[in-house]
């Protein structure tokens, strides 16, 4: 995904990184373990991304997981990487090896590299995750599945030390309108942690998302919206838009 998605040039890369961290709100303290992230080039979802990785890392948590779609490869269920390390510009990142095999042990995963292989919605926070010093990743690329297995996913990983990630988008190519009503329709979803609610187009992280709700809604988390926009606020036409959310759970 370097030089499309993001910078290729690790200088320009590693400067676009720190100037939307710096240019996003200061964080209070925070204790959220779980947040809500785009997955859209830098270019366009950059600014609301940082939102949320200012507070993660300040936080400086050991391990972060991932749970993105897979909009390449066909997928039911979750499949974790083979892979003990990714790399960006940036240079490498641990894969908690450990967690995958964890999740594969308890039947909520299966090892298959093919849908991370193509896949953007995990690979673009790793420039972020890696101003996190000795971070571990696990990256959790999911596809159809139900609401409780992915809950029982965020179970198993959720716990000292660990940030749970759903990284999605929102509406997909409405009028600036039209998407504005209906982002505000599943922020209100969101807010009030109902995964019914959550429709077919509402999101591209739809299943992941919904199961994230799920678990926030029975560990009796509190869901905030840090940031919302869509493309049309970066600059891009207003005919045709993608929605953008940052958002965190908190106990």
């Amino acid at each position: 995904m370097a030089g499309s998605f993001y910078p290729g040039s690790p200088a320009v890369l590693q400067a676009t990184v720190d100037d939307l961290l710096n240019g996003a709100p200061e964080a209070p303290k925070d204790t959220a373990d779980a947040y809500i992230v785009p997955h859209a080039g830098y270019r366009w979802s950059g600014r609301t991304a940082a939102h949320v990785y200012r507070r993660v890392v300040e936080r400086k948590p050991s391990r972060v997981v991932v749970l993105g779609p897979a909009h390449k490869v066909p997928l039911r269920g979750a499949a974790v990487p083979t892979d003990r390390q990714w790399a960006t510009p940036l240079g490498p990142i641990t894969i908690d090896s450990g967690g995958a095999r964890d999740l594969i042990a308890r039947g909520l995963a299966l090892a298959d590299d093919r849908p991370h292989a193509p896949e953007h919605s995990i690979e673009v926070q790793v420039p972020f995750l890696q101003q996190i010093p000795d971070v571990r990743l696990l990256p959790v690329c999911i596809g159809q599945s139900s609401v409780e297995h992915v809950e029982a996913i965020v179970h198993a990983v959720c716990h000292t030390g660990t940030i749970v990630l759903c990284s999605t988008d929102l509406s997909h190519y409405l009028s600036e309108e039209q998407a504005r009503v209906r982002d505000v329709a599943t922020v209100a979803a969101i807010t009030a942690l109902s995964a019914s609610r959550i429709g077919t187009h509402d999101a591209c992280g739809r299943h992941a998302l919904r199961g994230l709700l799920r678990w926030g809604k029975t560990t009796r988390r509190t869901a905030d919206i840090l940031h919302l926009a869509t493309s049309a606020d970066e600059g891009g036409p207003k005919e045709r838009v993608v929605g953008y959310l940052a958002a965190s759970l908190t106990v």
